[in-house]
């Protein structure tokens, strides 16, 4: 099967199972699948199946190969290796699950992450589709820190490949347009209502960074139930940025002193967050449908 074989089986399985979903139980009522800029996020899509999973999977191999060149690491690998191999997948998938935490922490903090991460946030529209939207660089990142306790460990992360494609799954459907009953299964992954109060559009909304590991935020106070009505707060970033996919890609690579004359649409004098502009702590603003 190729690239391009697998992006359209892709498409059709991701769609059979996530559209039916947001029809019958949406979490906003009026919002449309045909929406304003699903195209974009089509591309992005389209570009993380053909291309850019690749790319991250590449840099993943590199630094796998790295580390297997240690010697440091590789007394440390006898060392996890003597452990019950279910030990060794709970360390695994609990320091992963911290590794990335932090890093999605920072990518909220610091000017030199956000500028990559919050093009995932550009969207006003959250579903299974709006998922996609992610900067390579803030993708590869992504998946390097999710990995690297692994990598340090010297798991085979093959021989829990099933257990990974349902958090993969799992990591669109808590994008979608979709309010269920979860019970114990929102605290153990994570759910739709939570992450999308991470995605409100208001500068003080520092919450819910453990898309699949809710016990980080729990553990580290940065969890929010979010609204528990219709849900009528607005989603996206407070900042103007591009709308079209390539000035999406683009632009975190350029200063924001070039984003007016390169990208007309955008209005008003482009500049950088400062670090006290997007605190660490949870600071809920105070919504009236929280």
């Amino acid at each position: 099967m190729n690239a391009l074989q697998a992006w359209l089986i892709s498409v059709v399985v991701l769609a059979s199972v996530y559209w039916p979903l947001e029809w019958a139980w949406p979490a906003r009522e009026g919002q449309r699948w045909l929406r304003a800029r699903v195209g974009t996020d089509f591309l992005f899509l389209t570009g993380q199946y053909l291309l850019w999973n690749a790319v991250a999977l590449s840099v993943l191999l590199v630094v796998r190969e790295q580390a297997d060149l240690s010697n440091a690491l590789g007394a440390f690998r006898a060392l996890a290796h003597q452990q019950p191999f279910a030990l060794q997948v709970l360390e695994a998938l609990l320091l992963g699950d911290l590794s990335v935490y932090w890093f999605h922490r920072a990518s909220h903090h610091f000017e030199v992450l956000w500028r990559f991460h919050a093009v995932h946030h550009t969207s006003e529209t959250v579903d299974w589709i709006a998922a996609h939207r992610e900067h390579p660089v803030d993708g590869v990142l992504t998946q390097l820190f999710i990995n690297l306790p692994g990598i340090a460990l010297g798991f085979d992360f093959a021989t829990i490949s099933s257990f990974i494609v349902f958090r993969g799954l799992w990591a669109i459907f808590i994008h979608s347009n979709v309010r269920l009953p979860l019970g114990p299964l929102a605290y153990l992954f994570g759910s739709p209502q939570w992450h999308r109060w991470h995605h409100a559009k208001h500068p003080g909304v520092v919450a819910n960074f453990a898309n699949l590991s809710p016990w980080c935020d729990f553990l580290f106070r940065t969890h929010h139930h979010g609204a528990t009505g219709n849900e009528t707060y607005e989603l996206g970033v407070p900042e103007a940025w591009p709308t079209s996919y390539p000035g999406q890609l683009i632009a975190p690579l350029l200063p924001r002193a070039w984003w007016p004359r390169l990208f007309p649409s955008l209005s008003g004098p482009a500049r950088d967050r400062s670090p006290s502009e997007m605190p660490l702590r949870v600071e809920p603003p105070p919504l009236a449908d929280r």
